[in-house]
């Protein structure tokens, strides 16, 4: 199983949102990305990819995959945001130092 980290960007984002479906997608998503199973996911430049997910306004979770163990998750949004949140992702990555 790989390790999966989260910046508190990310951990904020996720708390704020409302809709419990959503959550529980998320949720299922991120358990399949401990098992290497990335599904729809695409590289954004910096080795930061975006993991889509194909619900409401088209949720988006940016991370970073360090070595062969470990993900860290930088920030999430949705399309509307989605170039502000590729910035973010790639100022988060280049700032984690764990």
């Amino acid at each position: 199983m790989i390790e999966i980290k989260q910046t508190e960007t990310f951990r904020k984002w996720r708390m704020q949102l409302k809709d419990e479906r959503v959550r529980g997608l998320i949720a299922s998503r991120l358990d399949r990305l401990g098992f290497g199973h990335a599904g729809d996911a695409e590289p954004v430049g910096q080795g930061i990819s975006e993991l889509r997910i194909h619900y409401g306004p088209g949720y988006r979770i940016y991370f970073h995959k360090r070595g062969d163990t470990i993900i860290v998750l930088l920030c999430g949004g949705d399309k509307s945001t989605q170039a502000k949140d590729i910035k973010a992702a790639k100022r988060l990555a280049a700032e984690w130092d764990e």
